[in-house]
């Protein structure tokens, strides 16, 4: 039974990662409810993960959405960037990315919600492509080393951002990058023995599915399929670094202990039923401004 439910959770999880990121949300709760422990779940998690980005890339490359030629100095950079990374992270506490990140992840929320048009199609270019490859290969590669959570969504607003690249291209060449930095670090992983090969390949083989049917969705659907996911996507990562950063405080025991978990999860659905209201607003504004 614990076989069929990994599969079906790599089915799942690479399908969401292969359309939005965000994809070891999902598995790696799931492979640390197993009972192993936790270094040996994320080495298992980066091998399943990385077999789903590799396939959803594959699916991306052959419809002529990625360039290999232009990605070589981001993925040059990025190992780099990922070694020094996972040496810093042995090292270096995370404590204080934990606290940053969400409001950086937050920025790009509101920013992406306000801006229901961007990655409808490909815009002008507000950086140098080579510098942006170099600059942000090495930091976006170091981060995911060192600490991880949000890669994904970072890279994808960047693309679009930056160098003005429509969703699906954005989202694709995410996945390679992605692919370079897991890689490095599932190898990590693999010598020192962290890895449980025989519960990842389960893993791995629901994200073969998942990750070309991600890939597929996105490409079909385009847009109006990836912002909604992207969205959720960057909302769950803010709640999930927010909880693991606070769970442990005086007063969120205090509250968990006198009220249980309905407070966080009614605080969580009004500011998800904040977000939908005030991108629909946003996007009728816009129509109104079109027809006016």
């Amino acid at each position: 039974m614990i076989l069929l439910i990994l599969f079906l959770t790599g089915l799942f999880a690479g399908t969401l990662d292969a359309i939005a990121g965000g994809g070891g949300l999902i598995s790696l709760p799931i492979l640390l409810s197993t009972g192993m422990p936790p270094h040996i779940a994320f080495g298992t998690n980066k091998l399943q993960g990385m077999t789903g980005t590799f396939f959803a890339t594959l699916k991306y490359y052959r419809h002529g959405y990625i360039s290999l030629k232009k990605t070589y100095l981001g993925i040059i950079s990025g190992i780099t960037g990922s070694i020094l990374g996972s040496i810093a992270a042995q090292v270096i506490s995370s404590d204080v990315l934990r606290k940053i990140i969400p409001v950086f992840l937050f920025i790009i929320l509101i920013y992406t919600i306000m801006s229901p048009r961007m990655g409808q199609k490909d815009d002008k270019a507000k950086m140098n492509e080579a510098l942006f490859y170099l600059v942000f290969g090495f930091s976006l590669a170091f981060y995911d080393g060192f600490f991880g959570p949000g890669t994904g969504s970072f890279w994808v607003f960047l693309l679009t951002y930056f160098l003005g690249f429509n969703l699906i291209k954005a989202t694709a060449y995410a996945k390679v990058f992605n692919l370079n930095s897991s890689f490095i670090s599932m190898i990590c992983f693999a010598i020192g023995g962290n890895i449980d090969y025989r519960l990842g390949l389960v893993m791995a083989a629901g994200q073969v599915i998942g990750g070309r049917l991600g890939a597929h969705l996105a490409i079909t659907k385009g847009a109006r399929l990836i912002r909604p996911i992207f969205l959720g996507v960057v909302s769950l990562t803010i709640s999930t670094l927010i909880y693991k950063t606070y769970a442990g405080s005086a007063l969120f025991v205090r509250i968990t202990h006198q009220y249980g978990l309905a407070p966080q999860i009614l605080g969580a659905t009004i500011l998800i039923i904040s977000l939908v209201v005030l991108y629909r607003k946003v996007i009728r504004r816009q129509q109104s401004q079109l027809q006016n």
